[in-house]
């Protein structure tokens, strides 16, 4: 089997006790690599590091636009390296190498991108009414910044920290999940090979529930930056909340994928299609709720189901596989339980409702693509983020309705529109509680353009000008410039 390291202050090494743990292959079943075990004292260790490197004048009188030339060497190299690190991931975490290598492709925008930001954060003057004082502001980093990803993409949700936090001068600890660190640890030798100073950039590989504790709530951590679920969220955050530690949160979803009966049904069938069953359903944003608006609901639900039939199931690694396992045995079992669930509140399954148990997907852990009709928007089904390909279909009369249905959770993470009438567009965009809408498109992101959530699905952004900011905080300078000292008991 393959083995990994973890990355401590610029060197490989194993966990302390020498532990490891298994990655498993989702489509095989079996375990593929293994991965150091990291318990709290390898955390003080990786904080260490990164404190000692945000000190270090290697890093810490680098210009910016020194460090946008090491992002921007990380980019380069990323690209180089796209194919192989987009078939690790796929072999860690299931999803479709089809997919996993546009992204890896796309990925290297992100490092360029803040590569060209990292010297344009700039402070103010501020035309202070005082007069003989003169007042301006600094924008600095904020230190060592812990990061913690789920299985899902962890590369992408990697570098959506990632090149925000050392493009402001920070320095980072990264804990990927244990069900997919296996392409992080390969994508940490980068920075090395960039010229990154050691320990500006650790990795650290284990169970949440044995160092997540110690990551968060080190004292020497500055900063936390988490994606994932909002159970495991909520604890973070509370650990966070001991430090006075500032958050940064992109959470679970319930997302709305809403089609009016003027749509062109061909694009909104194959956007509802790419909100459920791409990446087999396990992103944030799935489109788990199909608001159908009722006179063409019948219609709808025959041609997804003829749809979704034809989807091809197997191994992710081949280009024209369409639906991956799911990536991990706990996460199998989840979503059939809410498979049994959905059932047993009623709705009615027209499509798929079990385990695939076809040829092509050996022993994996695959789910056969799943439609539940005559759900209600109260159902479990319709209110708890399944993580899986499986779709609930919800008819509605009107645009109120569906706007009552769509933001009738306590997730806020996305949403979907189709439709022809462009005021609707612009109305729909205003009314939903999405951090994220989509008009007659779905699944689309930008290095460009701010990515989160609203009410539990998080807090702050990422991507763009606005995830920058997130890692970053402004100092105010004053400066007498009058000469004279007044009244030292009165505030000025």
């Amino acid at each position: 089997m393959r083995s990994s390291q973890m990355l401590i202050g610029g060197e490989w090494v194993d966990s302390r006790s020498g532990r490891t743990f298994e990655s498993f292959d989702p489509y095989t079943g079996q375990p593929w690599a293994l991965v150091p075990r990291a318990a709290p004292e390898d955390i003080d260790a990786a904080v260490a590091a990164a404190r000692a490197a945000f000190r270090d004048s290697s890093w810490r009188d680098l210009s910016a636009t020194d460090r946008g030339v090491l992002l921007a060497r990380v980019g380069d190299l990323l690209a180089e390296r796209a194919e192989e690190l987009a078939e690790l991931e796929t072999r860690d975490n299931g999803k479709l190498i089809s997919e996993m290598g546009a992204q890896l492709r796309y990925l290297p925008q992100w490092f360029r991108y803040y590569a060209g930001l990292a010297d344009k954060l700039e402070g103010r003057v501020i035309p202070i009414e005082k007069p003989g004082m003169f007042n301006f502001t600094l924008e600095e980093p904020l230190g060592v910044v812990a990061a913690l990803t789920p299985w899902n993409s962890p590369l992408m949700l990697g570098t959506w920290k990632l090149a925000p936090a050392l493009a402001a001068g920070n320095t980072f600890v990264w804990k990927p999940s244990e069900h997919s660190s296996v392409s992080a640890l390969e994508f940490g030798k980068l920075f090395a090979e960039a010229g990154f100073p050691p320990g500006v950039v650790n990795i650290v590989t284990g169970f949440g529930n044995e160092i997540g504790d110690a990551l968060v709530g080190h004292p020497d951590v500055a900063k936390v930056a988490f994606t994932g679920g909002d159970a495991t969220g909520q604890r973070v955050y509370e650990t966070a909340a001991a430090g006075i530690k500032p958050v940064t949160m992109e959470l679970g979803g319930k997302s709305a994928n809403i089609v009016f009966a003027d749509a062109d049904l061909d694009n909104a069938l194959k956007g509802v299609v790419s909100g459920i069953l791409a990446a087999t359903g396990q992103t944030c944003v799935a489109g788990s709720r199909a608001l159908i608006h009722r006179s063409i609901v019948d219609e709808f639900v025959e041609r997804f189901v003829a749809l979704a039939t034809t989807a091809r199931m197997g191994n992710p690694l081949d280009p024209d596989t369409q639906i991956g396992p799911v990536a991990t045995r706990p996460q199998l079992a989840k979503v059939l339980d809410y498979i049994d669930i959905a059932r047993t509140e009623g709705a009615k399954c027209v499509l798929g409702g079990g385990r695939a148990e076809r040829p092509e997907c050996g022993d994996g852990w695959f789910v056969e693509p799943t439609v539940f009709v005559d759900v209600e928007p109260g159902m479990r089904i319709a209110q708890e983020e399944v993580f899986g390909p499986v779709l609930g279909v919800i008819p509605f009369d009107d645009d109120d309705e569906a706007v009552e249905i769509a933001n009738d959770t306590v997730y806020g993470l996305a949403a979907g529109v189709w439709t022809a009438d462009i005021g609707r567009c612009l109305t729909m965009a205003r009314r939903l509680e999405s951090g994220t809408v989509w008009i007659n498109t779905y699944r689309a992101s930008s290095y460009l353009s701010p990515f989160g959530g609203y009410k539990r699905s998080g807090f702050g952004r990422e991507n763009g000008l606005a995830a920058i900011r997130e890692y970053v905080q402004e100092k105010s300078v004053w400066i007498d410039t009058s000469g004279e000292t007044p009244n030292p008991f009165i505030q000025r």
